[in-house]
């Protein structure tokens, strides 16, 4: 009999040694109205590097308002980054392309109407929602559009779009895709709904056809060092041509920097092998002439003068014959604008 009591004893004292750390642990554990409450930290926020699903919705996101330009492949690349950092500068928060509680809550105000596979699609005449609203809302505050701002894609709306796509430089064909997306975008930095009954404010002068009397100081998610590179080539490129013809150089960087066709930063795309005469002889190095650099900010604000040209030669230089079998757009001073 007293061996089993010793035996009962023992069991006890070993169980209770294993489990005093579980009860004590249970104990910190908060409990509220009978009901077990977790407390379950922040996600990290995003930033350069990082991959995943929330990456990838982030690149949905940001391509369904116009932002982000590359494929939706979950990783928080330059294009990435630099697409956040537009996002970031057009709504006035820290631009640091850091994704972060702030910027994810104004992003997903944003795009409400989002769902995945959406921000792909093409707007185009017959179509209605939340989308088509903001559409009209934004191009009547630039004067494009004068009718009512009930949701509907229908022929007042399809003239305003073309007419806004016509002034900006843009294939005219009353569909509204990432490209005329980040032009509106771009070309509406002022606007925000207003309530019903109050006049919206006047937008910023944004250049159209001809360039702006004060080109605004607008980076667009660029750092400082990249505005300043392309300042440099477009000198070196563009010196002595119609000031037109220097905006549309420096178009053409941003073109390939949207296209995925070319590398993903400024600096990679003028600085890739045989890309840029000034590059190889040495011009890139100069100080950037003034009318250059404001040609930049036209360009990074929305002008195009090339009408999306990703190539420029000068016909009376060019060696390469494969350069004349481009599709070519348009002459601007000595350079032929291509495809």
């Amino acid at each position: 009999m007293s061996k089993r009591i010793w035996l009962f004893l023992f069991t006890s004292l070993i169980f209770g040694t294993f489990m005093a750390p579980s009860f004590s642990s249970a104990q910190s554990i908060p409990v509220q109205s009978g009901k077990l409450t977790l407390r379950v930290p922040a996600k990290a926020t995003l930033r350069m590097g990082a991959s995943g699903s929330e990456v990838k919705e982030l690149q949905a996101r940001l391509k369904y308002i116009g932002f982000y330009q590359g494929k939706n492949d979950g990783r928080f690349n330059w294009k990435t980054h630099r697409a956040l950092r537009s996002f970031q500068n057009q709504f006035r928060i820290k631009v640091d392309g850091v994704y972060g509680l702030k910027t994810k809550k104004v992003l997903r105000a944003t795009t409400k109407g989002w769902a995945p596979g959406v921000e792909n699609r093409i707007y185009r005449k017959g179509d209605q929602g939340g989308y088509v609203y903001e559409l009209q809302g934004r191009l009547k505050y630039l004067g494009y559009y004068n009718g009512k701002l009930d949701g509907r894609f229908e022929w007042q709306t399809d003239r305003a779009v073309r007419d806004f796509q016509y002034r900006f430089g843009m294939k005219v064909d009353g569909r509204v895709g990432s490209r005329t997306k980040l032009k509106l975008w771009r070309a509406t930095r002022g606007y925000s709904p207003t309530a019903k009954g109050k006049k919206a404010p006047k937008p910023s002068g944004m250049t159209q056809v001809t360039p702006m009397k004060n080109v605004p100081a607008s980076n667009q998610g660029f750092s400082s060092q990249d505005i300043d590179l392309m300042a440099k080539a477009v000198t070196g490129e563009a010196r002595g041509e119609p000031y037109e013809g220097q905006v549309a150089v420096a178009a053409v960087i941003l073109n390939r920097l949207e296209s995925n066709q070319f590398p993903d930063s400024p600096s990679s795309i003028i600085y890739e092998p045989l890309a840029f005469t000034a590059v190889a002889d040495g011009q890139i190095n100069r100080p950037p002439d003034p009318s250059c650099k404001r040609a930049v900010y036209d360009a990074v604000n929305g002008w195009d003068p090339s009408n999306g040209a990703t190539y420029y030669f000068n016909p009376v230089t060019a060696t390469s014959e494969w350069i004349w079998g481009r599709p070519q757009i348009k002459r601007i001073g000595k350079h032929i604008f291509m495809r």
